[in-house]
């Protein structure tokens, strides 16, 4: 029976289905997909696929911030470094070139993954950013990851 929106009993309005509840069910009452889609980025494992390495996490003097460093050496040419326990990625698009962004995805909070070939990806939904710019290149995210300062100090790339 149809009701109008103000003719409508309570009980309908309450056993209606959620939009992601009912694609979940109508595929087959399967709902391990959505689960895996409303998770967070605590929940993804550290590294799966791009090299990760350890960071030296120093105070900045007077700044009430802190730094941190990554040898040169662990952040590849065309590539980059994820700083899992920090949420940062450091690049190195052209030999001497550094960059640093938010490892953190825009579009659900996951952690990116892998830095190659001058693309930064996101395991979750596949949004993939420049690895020079941060910029959105495509996927889901709705922008690109948050730039971060980054410079060469003697053999360290040193974000903050």
């Amino acid at each position: 029976m149809a009701y109008s929106s103000q003719e409508r009993p309570e009980q309908t309005v309450a056993s209606e289905v959620s939009r992601r509840g009912a694609l979940a069910f109508g595929a087959g009452g399967i709902a391990v997909g959505v689960a895996a889609c409303s998770g967070s980025a605590t929940d993804l494992p550290k590294s799966t696929g791009s090299s990760t390495t350890k960071a030296t996490s120093t105070a900045t003097p007077g700044a009430g911030s802190s730094q941190v460093s990554v040898p040169v050496a662990d952040v590849p040419v065309g590539g980059g470094t994820i700083l899992a326990d920090q949420k940062i990625v450091v690049t190195q698009p052209e030999s001497g070139t550094f960059a640093a962004f938010s490892a953190v995805c825009p579009h659900d909070g996951c952690l990116v993954s892998k830095v190659a070939d001058g693309s930064i990806t996101c395991p979750c939904h596949n949004s993939v950013f420049d690895a020079a710019s941060g910029d959105r290149k495509s996927g889901p995210a709705p922008s690109g990851l948050a730039k971060l300062k980054a410079s060469v100090s003697g053999s360290n790339v040193v974000v903050g």
